[in-house]
């Protein structure tokens, strides 16, 4: 399947920044914990407002190219780290009953990696963000849902209920085309 998504291109010392942190951190946790792992493949294809992504079973970790190059520094020392500690929390306590960022991983984070563990990001993410469609329930305030879950609910394939009061979130298609 070809892909209509513009690849972009990671200026090479982002690049090098990128894999010098991983390769420092995986030889850090090697040293505490005293086991070897294999270097995880690192890659550029994450997309969206996620700034990173850990691949368990694929020893894998995709980083987002737009938040890599507007953020630099910052990014890579925070987000490398945060996902290599998910595929060191994968292997060293496996899956079963392990939270994405419960104790282990903030153990991870902080004891092996030397990190302040933060289960998201704050970087800026206008270049990234999707369109969103306005969604109503019973609460005075609106909720914004991705392309993506819109879709679903148009083909009738998913759902989604309001957190705060429970009632089914819906979209009102005659008020989206007056507003646009």
């Amino acid at each position: 399947m070809l892909s209509n998504m513009k690849t972009i291109r990671v200026p090479i010392h982002l690049q090098q920044k990128a894999m010098r942190t991983l390769r420092e951190k995986l030889a850090l946790a090697q040293h505490k914990l005293e086991q070897t792992f294999s270097e995880p493949t690192l890659n550029y294809k994450q997309r969206g407002t996620t700034a990173g992504s850990a691949y368990l079973k694929e020893w894998e970790i995709r980083l987002n190219a737009v938040l890599l190059i507007e953020n630099g520094d910052c990014f890579v020392d925070e987000v490398v780290p945060h996902e290599l500690a998910h595929l060191l929390v994968y292997r060293v306590f496996g899956r079963q009953g392990i939270a994405p960022h419960g104790n282990e991983w903030k153990w991870m984070m902080e004891s092996i990696l030397e990190v302040p563990a933060s289960r998201t990001h704050r970087f800026e993410v206008n270049s990234v963000k999707s369109r969103t469609f306005t969604y109503h329930c019973a609460c005075p305030s609106s909720h914004e849902l991705t392309i993506r879950r819109h879709n679903k609910v148009v083909r009738g394939e998913n759902q989604y209920l309001c957190q705060r009061c429970g009632e089914i979130l819906k979209w009102n298609s005659l008020i989206a085309a007056e507003t646009e």
